[in-house]
């Protein structure tokens, strides 16, 4: 399967899917709003806003599998509103290990990390870099978002027209 045909729902609860970012270089994290690593939020909206007008997003997905998220899509929406300014699109909250695996942390978790990994999301605020080529790059939670390797690879990935504006 396609990542771009996964459906998937907004914090808001409107369908859609990665289709409605072709194009862009996608940073995906699973997001905590009760974790040691929740300040990353700040890092990652300055990157919304520093790289947004030139073909990168980042999209957040809610996850409790480490029991350290809020219990509804309101309070977490409120939480990252308030608390860091939050305004990269938001996903519903999933699951990303185990049977109940979203289809699309199905997909991600087959990419290996830099020491070859694949599998499981070990922990909150693990990072996906999608290229608008489809290529997946894997970073586990450790690596701060704005880490020199994500940096260059969104840098390299950006969309010519974007970097010529």
């Amino acid at each position: 399967m396609l990542l771009t045909d996964i459906p998937l729902t907004t914090i808001d609860g409107e369908t859609t899917s990665l289709a409605a970012y072709t194009g862009k270089v996608l940073l995906l994290v699973n997001v905590a709003s009760r974790c040691g690593l929740t300040e990353q939020y700040e890092t990652l909206e300055q990157m919304h806003k520093s790289y947004g007008d030139r073909g990168f997003t980042v999209l957040g997905f809610p996850s409790n599998q480490f029991l350290q998220e809020l219990g509804s899509a309101a309070e977490i929406k409120e939480f990252c509103s308030l608390s860091y300014g939050v305004t990269f699109p938001m996903f519903d909250s999933i699951d990303l290990n185990g049977e109940n695996r979203h289809p699309l942390y199905a997909e991600l978790t087959a990419t290996p990390d830099a020491e070859g990994v694949a599998g499981d999301v070990e922990w909150n605020f693990e990072k996906f870099v999608i290229t608008p080529a489809g290529n997946v790059h894997r970073f586990r939670p450790e690596t701060l978002p704005d880490a020199e390797e994500i940096i260059t690879l969104i840098e390299m990935s950006l969309p010519v027209a974007a970097l010529q504006a």
